[in-house]
């Protein structure tokens, strides 16, 4: 039951229609690791360290969905390294690899995940939804596949009224 309801918070952030962002002050190992993998965006202090050490208590690399998670941001052999090997890595190396988005000084990540939020909030609801939806479904897609969801999805865009708006401000330069 435990490692089912861990798994579904995992598949709850990447199914939810709007964009998720881990602020990570602290360490982050095992469970809070994969949580902060499942967000689209990581911004983390530059002190804390990062590692999905599961194996070294006994259990497998494989939880909460991290050997589906991992692969898509940093690559299949990081991941491995990283899920087989359990060790810490620096908020340095996990920005390198692409596995943080963004590196702010101690006491400042939550500062700057909501400035990004606030950010994001501000963009078209629909559009950024759509975004989310794409990147995870097209991983699995041939080119063909993936240019005729697209051809789709975007004209789905166009008629929603967000995009009117968001088009008269950007060419207004407001």
């Amino acid at each position: 039951e435990f490692t089912r309801m861990t798994g579904d918070l995992v598949a709850a952030i990447r199914k939810c229609r709007r964009p998720v962002i881990a602020a990570l002050n602290g360490t982050v190992a095992g469970a809070g690791a994969v949580i902060a993998a499942a967000c689209d965006i990581r911004v983390a202090a530059e002190s804390p360290k990062i590692a999905y050490l599961f194996v070294k208590v006994g259990l497998s690399g494989a939880d909460m969905g991290a050997s589906w998670l991992l692969p898509r941001i940093v690559g299949h052999g990081r991941a491995s390294e990283l899920l087989m090997t359990g060790d810490f890595i620096d908020a340095r190396e996990a920005h390198r690899i692409g596995l943080y988005n963004r590196v702010v000084a101690d006491g400042e990540a939550l500062n700057e995940a909501t400035r990004l939020a606030e950010k994001l909030a501000k963009g078209p609801s629909f559009g950024l939804a759509v975004t989310k939806e794409s990147l995870d479904r097209e991983w699995s897609m041939d080119v063909d596949s993936a240019m005729e969801w697209e051809v789709t999805i975007q004209a789905a865009c166009m008629l929603d009224p967000n995009f009117r708006e968001a088009y008269e401000a950007f060419t207004a330069k407001r």
